[in-house]
């Protein structure tokens, strides 16, 4: 498995590559900070062998940059196994646009106006949505997102008559035996 770590040379980036690498994963540590860059390449080289690393100065906030680091980890070591584009746009397809598509397409069958009974909608998050789940960025995004929408639906559902009003809420799980967590709501 070939692993890219943005952001590796410090701190949590630092501490995912050396778990990748103790997993037997290859490592491409990319990231700014040249010196503890290359520090960092040093140390894992003596620990896990020159051929399981490579260490590519790298400013994610250019594509060119990043373009060329993910060229040049092919061309080391054959592909990348942990980046995976249509994966993190599922996963936003799923955690996000799907629940945003439920909603309003329930909203035309719920209100009261157009013939529906009200009602509640419910939209699952995660305590992802409330704290970062660092190893998680995407996932992370799409609940704080979803807990958004929801409380944005929560408010446009206040400027509302009560004819056609509709009450809203995102819920966490529950965690370490606490209760579930009730985010925001609106409505009647």
């Amino acid at each position: 498995m070939v692993a890219v770590v943005t952001g590796a040379a410090l701190g949590i980036g630092k501490a995912i590559t050396e778990i990748l690498l103790q997993n037997g994963a290859k490592v491409v540590v990319l990231d700014v900070n040249e010196t503890p860059g290359k520090s960092l390449k040093e140390d894992l080289d003596k620990q896990y062998g020159q051929e399981r690393t490579l260490f590519l100065n790298c400013d994610v906030e250019s594509q060119e940059q990043i373009k060329a680091a993910l060229q040049k980890t092919v061309e080391t070591f054959g592909g990348i196994d942990i980046l995976n584009e249509s994966e993190w746009k599922k996963t936003v397809s799923v955690n996000l646009t799907g629940v945003m598509k439920v909603a309003y397409l329930a909203l035309e069958h719920m209100n009261k106006l157009t013939g529906g009974r009200g009602g509640v909608i419910v939209n699952t998050a995660s305590i992802a949505g409330l704290a970062p789940v660092l190893c998680c960025p995407v996932y992370t995004a799409t609940k704080h997102e979803v807990i958004g929408f929801t409380r944005a639906m929560a408010v446009v559902s206040s400027g509302f008559s009560r004819a056609c009003l509709l009450k809203t809420a995102a819920s966490c799980c529950r965690t370490q035996g606490g209760p579930l967590r009730a985010l925001s709501s609106g409505g009647e």
